[in-house]
This record gives structure tokens, sequence and C-alpha cells, in this order.
């Protein structure tokens, strides 16, 4: 066999380990080797002696895959898919978050089926998360982007649907060593009825994971923090409650002219109150709720506790208050 034989040959190898790359790259480093195949045709009948065909070739390829390593080194890095009825879960990484692993919950629902906020309103199963079998985790921060406000047969419910991705920021218990999250998940799927659903998860966090546009998304949604009165064009102004058989609590807040707010109470345990689907405008840019405070402890004479997230478009932000509550006769 002459050496343009064994290196025609060892073309075809080529060929076929190119299909690992790219069509662009893959006709790019066969175009470089005909190229050197030719030339090295015209040396042998020239009686020279070229550098081996091969070896150059070889080495074309192997930049070439170098390449494609450092391409999917940057690929979304995440946990299978675990299935369900009706939904699918998985994890995946998302670089970080103010120097801590990032990292986020991905629920996939079927058309037409929803998953539930941390506060499910009426009546409904929010998740909940073990962490307990993960590796040098100290804690995790499941951030909430604002939910949906739905009204049907049940009642209100404040929900997810299709799906939504809830952002984790992991806590290391020493940030030198590597992160690995193991999650116990339950969590509610609900069409005409709900579902109880569970899963496992498993994922080791990359030291240097890239941002995932997923998750950076879900963090745009998670409502801002704000204080009562803020200046903001979003805003909660007052709480205060009325007097009544069953107690209200007015809730004034600040608006941008047009816009139609809704809002999520959320009470302590053993305490429940309901909202509005809409509010009264007393003014361009004012809206006000009449919450009900329809559940309390026995003898709690408060004051009572509540985070009051509001949602107008894009826009949501989150405001705690105590409500001093009228005495009951």
């Amino acid at each position: 066999m002459t050496i343009v034989s064994r290196d025609i040959a060892r073309m075809h190898l080529i060929r076929r380990a190119s299909i690992l790359l790219s069509r662009r790259a893959r006709m790019h480093l066969i175009r470089r080797a005909s190229i050197l195949l030719s030339h090295r045709v015209r040396m042998h009948v020239l009686g020279r002696a070229p550098v081996p065909l091969f070896r150059r070739v070889a080495g074309l390829l192997f930049l070439a895959l170098a390449a494609l390593g450092s391409t999917q080194a940057g690929a979304e890095v995440a946990s299978p898919w675990a299935q369900g009825l009706h939904s699918r879960v998985r994890l995946v990484a998302g670089g970080s978050l103010d120097g801590r692993p990032l990292a986020g919950v991905e629920i996939a629902l079927d058309r037409g089926f929803k998953t539930y906020w941390r506060h499910p309103g009426d009546a409904g199963l929010p998740p909940s998360f073990d962490w307990s079998a993960s590796d040098n985790v100290a804690a995790v921060d499941v951030r909430w982007p604002a939910p949906k406000r739905v009204e049907d047969a049940g009642g209100v419910s404040y929900v997810y649907p299709e799906r939504v991705i809830l952002p984790l920021v992991v806590t290391p218990q020493d940030p030198k060593q590597p992160v690995h999250l193991d999650l116990t998940l339950d969590y509610g799927v609900c069409k005409d009825i709900c579902i109880p659903a569970h899963s496992t998860l498993s994922l080791s966090l990359p030291d240097k994971a890239e941002r995932h546009a997923g998750i950076d998304a879900a963090l745009a949604g998670v409502p801002k923090p704000r204080p009562l009165g803020a200046s903001d064009d979003l805003a909660v102004l007052s709480a205060e409650a009325i007097a009544g058989d069953k107690p209200r609590i007015s809730v004034l807040v600040r608006r941008p002219a047009g816009a139609k707010p809704v809002i999520f109470p959320e009470a302590p345990d053993s305490w429940f109150v309901s909202s509005p689907a809409a509010g009264e405008e007393p003014s361009a840019d004012r809206t006000r709720f009449f919450l009900t405070l329809e559940e309390r402890p026995k003898d709690h004479p408060g004051p009572l506790p509540l985070r009051l997230t509001l949602v107008a478009g894009e826009t949501a932000i989150e405001t705690d208050v105590k409500v001093e509550l009228p005495q009951k006769p």
C-alpha cells in the first residue's frame, strides 16, 4: 500500500470522525484535508518528502473537536426529567447570584393544567421541598415568581399555569467544596381536580455553570420587597381594619394610570384572608381593595401580620404590614 493510498484511507476515517462537528465546521475540515491531500500527491510525484498528511489533518481535527468541546461545556446543565401524571420536573443549574450557586426547579405541565404558588388560595397543594439528602448544602432559598389569580367553581387559587421555574439560591456549608442537590418534591397538579405529585431529583452543580435564561427570566418575575408607603409607581400605601361580623381590611395602593393590579394576601397559619378579583378606583392612580378576614385563631387579639403581593402587568412587589384588629365585643 503506497503512502498516498494510506493517506486516502485515513481521509475516510477523518470524514467519519468529522460527523461530530457542525455541518459548516465539517465541510471546512474536509476542504482543508482535500487541499492537503492534493498537495501530498504533487509532492509525491515530484519525489519530495512532504509532512505526513494524516499528522496535519489530525491536528486540524483535534483543534475543531476542542472548539466543539468548549461549546458543549457551556451547554445547559440539568437533571433528567422526572415524569409524573400530567407533569414533569427537573433541576437546572444557573450560574451564581451574589456569590452563591444558583439553580432552579422547572415544572412543566400538560396543556390546561396548573400548579400552585407558595400560598395556594382557597384550596390547593403548594410545593414542598426536602433538601435533607443534599451534600454541602446549608440552606436553599426558593424564590417565587408572581402567580396568576384563577377563580372557578372550587374558589380562588393562586397558580402557575403550564410551566414555571422556581429559582433556588443555595448557601453551601463550605463554599470551596462541590454542591450536590438532592430534592424530594411534593406538588399539586390541577385541572378539574387536584392530584398530588411526588418526585425525587438530583443534580451536582458545576463550579462555573453558565447563566440560564429561564432562571434569569423567573428571577425578574419575583416580587421586589418594598416598604409600606413607598414612593414607587406601584406601592401599598395603607392597610386598615374595618369592624364587622367578619372584619375587613382596607388596602389602598398606588398604581400606574390605567393599570389593573391584582392583590395576593398571605396570613400566618390558622389565619385566612380572602381577596376580591378587583378593587375600587377612587382616583386615576389609586385602587382600594377590601380583604375579608375569614378565619382567625380563637381569642387572638392581633395585630395581624400580612404579606401583600401586588402585581400590575410585568411589575410585582411585596409589602409586609401589621394590621390592628378591632376587639370582639
